[in-house]
């Protein structure tokens, strides 16, 4: 009988097969991964806009004897549009234009919303202001009460 030493034909294009079959396995859970990832971190991205935004309008509605002056919408310069806008008693305006973002005057503080409306409103005689965002796979209402 013969001594049969070394690796044959058949068992290495089974471990060749087994490998590009454990490497297409770890590929395909690698994309999942990142395409997660990247879905989280645009969350994440419109989370953070809205925060920003929430922080600089409660502290806006939060002043004593703040009232609103104005809200309404107008046709947009680039045409893309109507841009909304409120307007308080403070001097300071917020104006959602599409495409570009959330200004307080003339600062940005939010950016990738793709909607944005303001709507006043009384709840038990005193004025509420409903803000409304929208973004991609993001949509938040909230509703504020001025401080009289």
């Amino acid at each position: 009988m013969r001594s049969e030493k070394g690796v044959t034909l058949i068992s290495v294009t089974i471990y060749i097969i087994v490998m590009l079959i454990i490497i297409a396995v770890i590929s395909v859970l690698t994309s999942y991964f990142y395409t997660n990832i990247d879905i989280n971190s645009i969350s994440v991205d419109l989370n953070q806009e809205y925060t920003r935004f929430n922080s600089y309008f409660t502290e806006e509605v939060n002043k004593k004897g703040n009232k609103i002056l104005d809200i309404g919408e107008t046709e947009n310069s680039s045409g893309n549009g109507k841009q909304r806008y409120i307007v308080f008693s403070s001097g300071n305006q917020y104006t959602f234009i599409p495409n570009q973002g959330i200004y307080v005057n003339q600062i940005k503080i939010a950016e990738n919303i793709t909607d944005c409306t303001f709507e006043k409103g009384k709840t038990d005689g005193k004025t509420t202001i409903t803000v409304t965002m929208t973004g991609d796979n993001f949509n938040r209402q909230t509703t504020y009460t001025l401080v009289e």
